[in-house]
Parts: structure tokens; sequence; C-alpha cells
């Protein structure tokens, strides 16, 4: 999603998609419980396996995903994190369902004011989910390292731990993914991304660092 008026993307993403039910448990990628308020801080591995697990320090885990557009998030929440039982929250899908596609239904500069709602709305369902003990993947491109803050910071504030999952990818590949993903699809997450746009995404990107981020790399799609 672009700037409205700059050919920029709105600087992050969050329908409502629910999976599983509370009690389910989203472990670190190489199947270990999460720890306690921080993910592992080392590479992903075995995705997938131990998933379903009960988690040893037992309560909820929300993944906060952590990339650019086309980096793999929603696809890897899909495939690998719902199937384990949690409930991932994405503002771009709720503006979607709402008001339809992003400068097609509406006009670019009208995005702000309709993401506004969807986010505070996506706050309040993450304190719901969070509070029935139930796991949640916050799929919400989190390019600022202090949006990941403060968003950590709700997860921590109302018991959760969390997992900080990030998602490098060069940038050849990333207009690859756009431009396949852009000719056959017509979904929230199907957005015109020209060079120059995507370049500006990555000087306004803060990959994460010292955070205790988990890299998912790209060859695991």
């Amino acid at each position: 999603m672009r700037t409205p008026g700059t050919g920029r993307r709105p600087r992050s993403r969050p329908v409502l998609c629910t999976k599983g039910g509370p009690g389910s448990s989203l472990l670190d990628a190489d199947g270990s419980p999460a720890r306690d308020g921080r993910p592992s801080g080392r590479p992903a591995r075995g995705h997938g396996e131990g998933r379903t697990a009960v988690d040893e320090q037992g309560g909820p885990v929300v993944a906060l995903l952590v990339g650019l557009t086309g980096s793999g998030k929603t696809t890897y929440s899909k495939r690998v994190l719902e199937p384990a039982g949690a409930v991932r929250l994405s503002v771009d899908e709720l503006v979607f369902e709402r008001h339809g596609r992003y400068g097609v239904d509406y006009p670019e500069w009208k995005y702000f004011e309709l993401e506004a709602p969807a986010v505070e709305e996506v706050r309040r369902r993450l304190v719901e989910l969070v509070t029935q003990g139930q796991d949640v993947v916050l799929d919400h491109g989190l390019w600022l390292r202090k949006d990941r803050a403060e968003w950590a910071q709700l997860a921590h504030s109302t018991g959760a731990r969390t997992r900080l999952l990030y998602f490098p990818v060069e940038r050849a590949e990333l207009l690859r993914r756009l431009d396949e993903r852009n000719r056959s699809r017509a979904d929230a997450n199907a957005l015109t991304v020209t060079e120059s746009a995507l370049d500006d995404f990555h000087d306004r990107f803060e990959p994460p660092s010292g955070e205790g981020e988990e890299v998912i790399p790209p060859g695991w799609l």
C-alpha cells in the first residue's frame, strides 16, 4: 500500500482470521517454547514442527511479523502459524473487507482515514484474544522499531509473551514476487509497487537488530 499522493506505501499494515482456539501454542521456530516476553533471537528452523505442543511456560503468545511488502509474512502465517491454532489480525485485510481495494474502490488519499479505525479495532481484538488465552499473529509490516516496541508492550501488558519474526528478502526477489502476485490476485494484498516505490520502502524500513528477532529465511517459501 502506497502513501496517498506520494506513491508511498503506508508505514505498516491489519480481516480477523480465526483458527483454532484457546490453549493452543506458538512455539519457537525450532519447536522449543517461546521465551517469556521475548522471541528466541536466533535464526528460525524446522518451520511448523512441534507448534501444536503445549507451551511449557503456559499462556498465550503474540507473533509480530516484520518485513516489507511481498516478504512472505501472510503466506507464512497461513501455512505455519494459523494451522497451529493462532488467530491472524490484518489491518489491510480489514480495510479491504469494509471498503474494497486501495486506489480502485476508494481514492489513495482516503486510506489513512480508513486505516485508523481498523488499527484500533485490531488493538482491541488482540487484547480480547490474549485475555481469552488465544495465540495471535499480527500481520502488520511493523517497519519502524518504535511501532514494534508499542505492539510488543501492548501484548506484554495483557500477559502475553511475544515472538518477533523477521522476513528479510532481497530487492530483486521482492520485485519478482510482487509482479507475480499482482498478475494473479485482486485482494487486499495485490498492490502495484514500482521499483522506485520499493526503493522508498527500503529507505524507510528499519530492520530489526538486537530486538530478539527470529529470522525466517527466504528459502522457507
